[in-house]
């Protein structure tokens, strides 16, 4: 079988087109030691400089796509570089997540006005022992994420409820949202209907059932191992003074919720009926009246504004990046110096991160390069099981690390928090990288390697 290339880019203009990129590290860290602290650094001002450089490179076509005659050398004309960026920040699966942004914040907001949060709180606190509240939100977060299928719609159902154990129990807040984040993460990388298992199989021609017994091995190890730090960490919180009284009605819209989502509903729909349990349940409570809803729901939304913009920069950003032909330079530096199984199961591992370093997003990075990590998979007799497997894990393990990736913002933006304040506190994202490369090396499990 003939194996398929990526687009040939010179190394000048693929450095070219990568060092965007290069400009946000050194501008995030000269930034963060100059403000003496990394967690004030303005990203929406990094991706606004990075975005403007960006679209000042691109002087040129598409570098991945053979000239048009009529097409002369010279000048890109700045339209046409603008209409680039707007391609990445209009894309489709990019515009569903800011709805999904807008919809979380009106909910969580509003759920907060009503009193939904103090009231899952209290219930929480009632049912388990405080020594067991941080595994036990690890592992509703790994099942609500198992059934749903979106690591996104975990984040924004759990977070909310976590910040208020943290606050009630003494636990700290970054770690607690760090459980949540990490559990969400088990359930994208290993849910049947998960965008990322959908297309890392589809890539890779097999079935969703292969996948998940190759991918399970990975990571439940990970898990089991994370579970347990989460049980040490708990173990040493302080009791609860006083665990107020709960109001069950009020506890309705983040079980509705929650059972919507693990039945299968859209995470629209999921959403859409919370807000409107919210509002029809806190009117009839007397929380607040319809404009005190409407007024709550405002400033939700508003409250997500920063997270919003950075996505939008984001993917403006990576589309030009991939027009400059940034995309296909990593991808032919990776692929050039492959020996053997461990080499192409590595380079098929490097090739998903670093392309989810560009795009933030795990699905799109796992099409982006399947294509090729298949092609890489037939030429060196990778198990087609063990590369989806590899695709989803390892994008899921990236995306996870990511400080503009979109449940790091959509988590820091419901806690409060910065993304940098709750990485240290993945631990299951660490956890699975290790047992993944460990795999990679120790040809682990044999089945598939």
């Amino acid at each position: 079988m003939q194996f398929s290339s990526t687009p040939r880019v010179s190394t000048r203009r693929g450095w070219l087109a990568v060092s965007p990129l290069l400009l946000m590290v050194v501008l995030f860290l000269v930034l963060g030691i100059a403000a003496g602290d990394f967690n004030k650094v303005p990203l929406v001002i990094v991706f606004i400089v990075a975005s403007a450089y960006a679209l000042f490179i691109t002087n040129h076509p598409d570098a991945t796509r053979p000239a048009e005659p009529e097409l002369h050398r010279g000048l890109l004309p700045i339209a046409e570089r603008v209409s680039v960026f707007s391609r990445g920040a209009g894309e489709k699966n990019l515009m569903m997540m800011i709805w999904i942004f807008i919809l979380a914040g009106a909910f969580a907001a509003s759920a907060k006005q009503m009193g939904a949060i103090d009231s899952t709180v209290a219930m929480t606190l009632h049912a388990l022992p405080v020594s067991l509240l941080l595994p036990g939100l690890f592992l509703a977060a790994c099942f609500v994420s198992l059934s749903i299928g979106t690591s996104v719609g975990t984040v924004m159902a759990l977070v909310p409820v976590a910040t208020g154990v943290a606050s009630s129990s003494g636990l700290a807040l970054p770690m607690v949202v760090g459980a949540v984040v990490g559990g969400a993460f088990f359930g994208d990388n290993l849910s049947f209907i998960s965008d990322t298992t959908i297309v890392a199989t589809r890539s890779q021609g097999v079935r969703l059932s292969d996948k998940f017994r190759a991918n399970i091995r990975i990571a439940l190890p990970a898990a089991v191992v994370c579970f347990a730090i989460y049980c040490v960490s708990g173990a040493g919180s302080h009791n609860v003074a006083s665990i107020p009284d709960f109001s069950l009605i009020k506890v309705l819209p983040y079980l509705a919720v929650l059972v919507a989502a693990m039945v299968g509903v859209d995470v629209m729909l999921v959403l859409l009926l919370g807000n409107v349990l919210t509002g029809v349940i806190g009117m009839s409570t007397g929380a607040f009246d319809a404009a005190g809803w409407f007024n709550a729901m405002t400033k939700g939304v508003a409250g997500m504004s920063e997270t919003i913009l950075i996505a939008l920069l984001a993917g403006g950003l990576m589309e030009v990046i991939r027009h400059n032909g940034g995309i296909d330079f990593i991808i032919s530096r990776l692929t050039r110096h492959i020996r053997g199984k461990r080499g192409a199961e590595a380079s098929i591992s490097a090739l998903v991160v670093l392309t989810n370093c560009v795009t933030a997003n795990n699905t799109v990075a796992i099409l982006s390069v399947g294509r090729i990590s298949n092609d890489i998979a037939v030429r060196y007799g990778v198990n087609k099981c063990k590369s989806a497997s590899l695709l989803d894990t390892f994008s899921c393990v990236a995306q996870g690390l990511l400080p503009y990736g979109a449940q790091l913002l959509l988590a820091s933006s419901l806690a409060a928090l910065s993304p940098l304040q709750i990485i240290p506190h993945l631990y299951y994202n660490f956890l699975l990288g290790v047992v993944a490369v460990g795999g990679i090396l120790l040809r682990y499990p044999r089945k598939y390697s």
